[in-house]
């Protein structure tokens, strides 16, 4: 039997445990990861980041869904890395690796305990997302009973649908469905999205791979570039989910800045 240190963090209830593999001696099988998820007999999470040597950064990240795929990009999961490498270092800034190479740049600049993570420039194109087949990226139809999809990609896949009363939209139903659709070849993450000020929108998440869960990071950064981009918001407003608000800035069309809190639960091992 070997125990696997780890941490325990969440960025808006969206949740995560944090393994470091710098030494290179943690090697898990997709069932392993699938049942360290399990919220009953594991440990629960809605994706798991794995710590990497980086010869470019502080550490890379590897993310992992509650399924056991892979995935290319996580915001607070991001951010929830960032805060515990500044923690360890007694700084207010590091770069971490991203799964495709690109470095992420964490700060944070006041003592209110909110983290910012620079998470670049969103992709726009339908092959970067990317989509089946050739399509305008700012008005894509998926199923004829909802508006068109704006979709973007943050290094993951992004479908971002403006809808009345999204409090009561069924986003249980949609979801996986959308998830699932022949236009996302890669699957994708859908958002559900109500504008209620140029500088507010309420934002609901069905997260590939996870499902319902509280926040997303790249979820957020995709619904303010989706806005932007239909003329719906402000370069730079709060996206509120259910677990709390994101402070999202597409400054000049450039990077992406995404501030917010974050939490520690606690540490413990895992027995494989």
């Amino acid at each position: 039997m070997t125990q696997i240190p780890f941490i325990k963090m969440d960025g808006l209830g969206n949740d995560f445990v944090i393994i470091d593999n710098q030494a290179g001696n943690v090697h898990l099988t997709t069932e392993q990861i699938v049942a360290i998820g399990n919220r009953k007999t594991g440990v629960g999470f809605d994706q798991m980041i794995v710590l990497e040597k980086s010869d470019k950064a502080a550490v890379k990240i590897l993310f992992f869904n509650a399924d056991g795929s892979t995935a290319g990009a996580c915001g607070n999961g991001s951010r929830c890395t960032g805060k515990l490498l500044m923690d360890e270092a007694g700084s207010n800034a590091v770069e971490i690796e991203a799964p495709d190479g690109r470095i992420l740049k964490a700060f944070r600049e006041t003592a209110d305990g909110l983290v910012t993570v620079n998470m670049g420039a969103p992709h726009l194109k339908w092959s970067e997302i990317p989509l089946a087949k050739e399509t305008d990226t700012l008005s894509v139809s998926v199923l004829p009973e909802l508006p068109k999809a704006c979709c973007v990609s943050m290094g993951n896949p992004h479908a971002v649908f403006f809808v009345k009363d999204v409090e009561r939209f069924d986003a249980a139903k949609f979801g996986p469905v959308i998830e699932n659709h022949p236009m996302f070849p890669q699957r994708t993450n859908v958002e559900f999205a109500e504008v209620l000020a140029t500088d507010l929108i309420r934002m609901r998440v069905w997260e590939r791979g996870a499902g319902i869960t509280e926040a997303c990071g790249t979820g957020a950064c995709a619904t303010l570039t989706a806005a932007v981009r239909r003329g719906l918001s402000a370069s730079k407003a709060e996206i509120r989910m259910d677990g709390g608000s994101l402070w999202i800035e597409w400054k000049d069309r450039t990077d992406i800045l995404m501030t917010g809190k974050t939490h520690c639960a606690f540490t413990g091992t895992y027995n494989v």
